[in-house]
């Protein structure tokens, strides 16, 4: 044990003395962590939250599977393994590269609310915010009729093939690894009040351990169910009347219309342009053109000359997403409902307009949402490449830890609390109204590189996400790091903007929260600026990605050590 640490600690001396060693490395021994190497695969590749999965992923494709097949396994067996970030009772969004007709799409699986809900009334119960748990956070499940589309238009297999690893897993149980188990100890005190919930997910009135074996018979039928009756068992047959029935038993506004009227929607992706990248995403009702938008405002500075160590950069950083995050809670919102200026808000002209506003010594306490001239939420995250290259970044979420709290019945998954994310200010853009989506934190990303994709990458963590992911491409393209190392380095996450509920943001520039690695001189500049800094051990969120070398196409995979999952291919 002496020698192993004493070549440990001759290494690192080695390591911050050498005049090669990245800004990541320095920035992952800063943090105390040890780091993982990336995955380099030449066939195919997936990476997400849970090991099983991955490895679910991975026999579909070396079994033939496209990436469409393996994400919908992955993500099925997410369900199960981490079910407290997701499962057919949340949405999805997905991002898809296609490598026959070298196209980009974009799939909206998101639900929408009851058509009972409506804000008079939550007015008539004296409410003022939708609740975040319970039988009134509901909005329709999307997730079912994403996968459907996905494999209709895209795959190769059939449900049962898809589900077939879930379905084994949830009947003889699967090891709980041990981020998930603190995710679901945590969880637990959500699930205590409702007895369907207990039985399902908690063993002795207690989360499963690392370790310790789980199995979900319940969730196992529903997805036999699914496998042999298709999408039309979860909106039209027997789980939705399950769901409607327990609905109206416990006070819920779901009626067998909100789900027979369900349907995904096929999207065009927006992008923008970052240093001769280009950055895509999905179009509001989801956040992720504030990604776009703060590469914009950052495209004006030479963050590369300032470096990842500086209080600069991270001044920057902070102040971008400010701006941003003022527009988001103003303007973003389901676009079948309002006029949402995304053409506008992601222009490069309004980005020059809304950087004047930073001041390089003052943080900003209060941000107002720009004119962009109107004329003109826990989630997991995965990501699959194929041999043909074709690309999947795909998102699905719960949104709070098991959603609502509730589990209809047997049926075995939580339903989701989406609809909590409606203002009930008749005002407001993002105001609920009947069989409307809500504002949605769920953003998968990809990057493109001369028409190519280039890059397939998520970052978990509701406000978190949009923040994680201009880190994370900031520290691959201005920084030099590598896809692993752009994970692993610290980051910073600001708390208290405004939202798109119509809850108001704290007035006095919010809370910064710098994790462990991030140098206590750049925290006490931060603080000098106005910024008012806490440190924390670890921020919200979690990040894979997989990067296609343009160059030999060699896929590169990382995934961060804040979650339980890894990178693999073959």
């Amino acid at each position: 044990m002496f020698v192993k640490t004493l070549c440990f600690l001759l290494m690192t001396m080695v390591l911050w003395s050498m005049s090669s060693v990245t800004a990541g490395e320095r920035l992952t021994l800063a943090a105390g962590r040890a780091g993982r190497s990336v995955t380099l695969a030449t066939h195919g590749m997936v990476a997400t939250s849970h090991p099983l999965a991955v490895q679910i992923g991975l026999d579909v494709l070396k079994n033939g599977g496209n990436a469409v097949d393996a994400a919908i396994a992955v993500n099925a067996a997410l369900g199960l393994m981490e079910p407290m970030s997701c499962g057919i009772g949340g949405d999805l969004y997905a991002l898809i590269w296609d490598t026959k007709t070298q196209k980009l799409y974009g799939l909206n699986a998101s639900g929408r609310s009851p058509y009972k809900a409506t804000r008079d009334f939550f007015a008539s119960q004296g409410l003022t915010e939708i609740p975040t748990s319970g039988p009134l956070s509901w909005s329709v499940p999307g997730c079912v009729d994403g996968w459907e589309e996905l494999r209709r238009r895209f795959g190769t297999r059939s449900l049962a093939e898809l589900l077939g690893p879930s379905i084994r897993y949830a009947e003889e149980g699967f090891p709980v690894s041990p981020v998930i188990a603190s995710y679901w100890q945590v969880g637990a005190a959500r699930l205590r009040p409702y007895p369907d919930a207990m039985r399902t997910y908690l063993i002795d009135n207690r989360a499963p351990r690392a370790g310790e074996i789980f199995k979900n018979p319940n969730l196992a039928r529903s997805y036999r169910l699914i496998a042999d009756k298709g999408c039309a068992a979860f909106y039209r047959g027997a789980i939705a009347r399950a769901i409607v029935a327990f609905s109206e038993k416990n006070g819920g506004l779901f009626s067998l219309k909100d789900f027979t009227d369900h349907t995904s929607t096929w999207v065009e992706p927006v992008s923008t342009t970052y240093r001769g990248y280009e950055v895509w995403e999905i179009p509001p009702p989801s956040q992720g053109i504030a990604v776009l938008q703060m590469l914009n405002i950052l495209e004006g500075y030479d963050l590369k000359k300032m470096g990842p160590e500086s209080a600069d950069w991270w001044h920057l950083f902070l102040e971008a997403k400010k701006l941003v995050y003022a527009d988001r809670a103003r303007y973003y919102a389901d676009p079948n409902f309002v006029k949402v200026p995304v053409k506008a808000l992601i222009s490069k002209s309004y980005a020059a307009q809304r950087r004047k506003l930073i001041d390089m010594k003052k943080a900003m306490t209060h941000v107002p949402a720009g004119d962009p001239k109107l004329e003109q939420g826990d989630t997991v995250y995965l990501c699959v490449v194929d041999k043909d290259r074709n690309c999947v970044s795909l998102i699905q979420s719960n949104y709070h830890g098991f959603g609502s709290g509730l589990v209809p019945g047997d049926l075995g998954f939580a339903l989701q609390n989406r609809g909590c994310l409606f203002a009930l200010d008749a005002t407001h853009a993002n105001r609920l109204e009947p069989h409307k989506r809500p504002f949605h934190t769920i953003i998968p990303s990809l990057v493109t590189k001369d028409g190519k994709p280039w890059f397939v990458f998520g970052v978990m963590g509701g406000d978190m996400q949009p923040q994680g992911q201009v880190q994370v491409l900031v520290n691959q393209i201005d920084f030099g790091m590598n896809v692993q190392e752009a994970g692993e380095a610290p980051r910073l996450e600001h708390i208290g903007s405004a939202t798109p509920t119509g809850r108001s943001g704290k007035r006095d520039g919010g809370t910064v929260q710098a994790e462990r690695g991030i140098s206590e001189k750049v925290i006490e500049e931060l603080t000098r600026r106005g910024h008012r800094v806490v440190t924390v051990r670890l921020n919200g969120g979690g990040y894979q990605g997989i990067l296609i070398d343009p160059k030999t196409n060699v896929l590169h995979g990382g995934s961060e050590a804040r979650k339980d999952g890894c990178a693999a291919g073959y």
